[in-house]
């Protein structure tokens, strides 16, 4: 197993968030397409491969950031076509940079009322999902599908739900399953892990707070033993999101600081759509740390 991260949860310059998991030891990032591609003063994919090659850090993957007018589950065909563009794109950036892997939530992140029948949003998501797919097999990049929680969608909760779509997809799609929401929806985590077995291509973790691993109440002995039980050999991926405390019961005086000048109005509002906000520096690169204690504690 190796610890990647992601860097959708703080807009700042990606050399920086590079240099961070480089001095505290992680193996490789998850980067966001947006960062690299869209987002202002972004360096493109040669510059972004150099970081990497400077810091001794390997690209896992990207997850998809579906934002409003990104979903494979659309009404609207238009915006079913276009987000799967989005995710072919994402998929050559993470050929070009050397990943191995595309982790996907099918519909927008939010989106909580369904457009159209069950059997309808199920069928658009398999279709879309196939085409993505072929452009994924052609670069050689394997596809993971995530469930999260019900808040966040009413399309996949579950990891049953999440495999029997893979299943539908292509034989060898697989799933990205993350510890917060699996606390949330699945009846066991423990039991998710092991019935995804080797469909298991990324494992986010947080602890059940969504706070740093270690900081909540999850059993990540047991967590890791039964990623080593089924053979796990993928990514331990931290994506914590820390809540904002604006009261004076806040521990963490140190959380809160203003907004980068690289920060979207959509990244602050998907930021924000999280019971999140922009932290300080010192605040995020101690989460940083504590979760990478706390997993190779039990790698």
């Amino acid at each position: 197993m190796q610890v990647s991260m992601h860097n959708w949860m703080r807009a700042e310059p990606l050399e920086t968030t590079i240099r961070r998991l480089a001095k505290y030891g992680y193996d490789s990032i998850e980067i966001s397409y947006d960062s690299v591609e869209l987002s202002p003063g972004a360096p493109g994919t040669k510059a972004v491969a150099q970081m990497l090659k400077d810091n001794g850090i390997t690209c896992y993957g990207s997850i998809s950031l579906m934002f409003t007018g990104r979903d494979l589950i659309h009404a609207d065909p238009a915006v079913r076509a276009s987000s799967v563009e989005y995710l072919k794109n994402c998929i050559t950036m993470v050929k070009e940079l050397d990943g191995q892997l595309m982790s996907i939530v099918p519909s927008e992140v939010g989106k909580v009322k369904a457009m159209a029948s069950p059997e309808e949003e199920w069928q658009w998501a398999i279709d879309g999902l196939k085409e993505v797919h072929a452009h994924a097999t052609k670069e050689g990049i394997r596809v993971a599908l995530e469930p999260l929680n019900r808040f966040e969608t009413n399309f996949l909760n579950r990891h049953d739900q999440a495999l029997l779509l893979a299943e539908q997809v292509a034989p060898d799609v697989g799933v990205c399953l993350d510890v917060y929401h699996m606390n949330q929806e699945d009846a066991n985590m423990f039991k998710a892990i092991e019935n995804a077995g080797s469909k298991l291509y990324d494992l986010h973790v947080a602890d059940n707070n969504r706070m740093a691993c270690g900081q909540g109440a999850l059993d990540w002995e047991r967590l890791l033993n039964t990623c080593k039980k089924i053979g796990y050999d993928g990514s331990l991926t931290v994506e914590f999101v820390p809540p904002i405390d604006r009261t004076p019961a806040n521990p963490y005086k140190n959380a809160l600081a203003a907004a980068d000048s690289t920060l979207t109005a959509d990244q602050l509002k998907f930021i924000e759509d999280h019971g999140s906000g922009v932290l300080s520096e010192e605040f995020y690169s101690w989460l940083v740390e504590e979760s990478i204690k706390t997993l190779r504690k039990y790698m």
